[in-house]
């Protein structure tokens, strides 16, 4: 005779919902803090500056006439004769949007909409707030900590800069 395992016990089968409801607490906390609904967290995708654009032209503009990110790959492109392949890629994750993140930069050829830094370096990626025209769909109130990944004093002192938040953009 055979003995079959008990599944589905009475015990076993209350616990399930309680962890489901702590599990999906976690995870609309997580997004809330990152300034996105939990509807809009996982699906928000990168759409570049210029669709940013239609509704922000004044800051658009301001971006595009006096930030240095708005040319960053500009940057790469003059050092691609010095540099291998793989260093390259290395300065991709400063100098374009979304760079190894999901439907971040690729090249050039396949996602030129992405090239530069852009809007959404600092505020997220933007596909869902474009969509909805919702401001918690997208990172608003930006703090200097995000800044710190790409203008750390190694790079300040190489490339001979000087790390200005917004860059007077906004």
């Amino acid at each position: 005779m055979m003995l079959m395992p008990r599944v589905g016990t009475a015990r076993s089968a209350g616990m399930l919902p309680a962890l489901s409801i702590v599990v999906i607490l976690v995870w609309v906390s997580i997004a809330s803090a990152h300034g996105l609904s939990s509807a809009g967290a996982a699906e928000a995708r990168y759409v570049g500056s210029e669709a940013c654009k239609g509704c922000h032209l004044k800051e658009y503009d301001n971006y595009m006439k006096f930030s240095g990110k708005a040319k960053s790959f500009e940057s790469v492109q003059k050092m691609n004769r010095d540099l291998t392949g793989q260093e390259i890629e290395k300065c991709y994750s400063c100098h374009t949007t979304g760079y190894g993140r999901a439907g971040g930069f690729v090249s050039a050829e396949k996602t030129p909409h992405l090239k530069n830094a852009g809007c959404e370096v600092c505020h997220g990626p933007g596909s869902i707030h474009v969509k909805t025209g919702n401001p918690r769909h997208i990172r608003g109130k930006i703090g200097t900590d995000g800044c710190k990944t790409c203008h750390i004093a190694e790079r300040i002192k190489a490339f001979r800069y000087k790390s200005v938040i917004h860059e007077g953009a906004h």
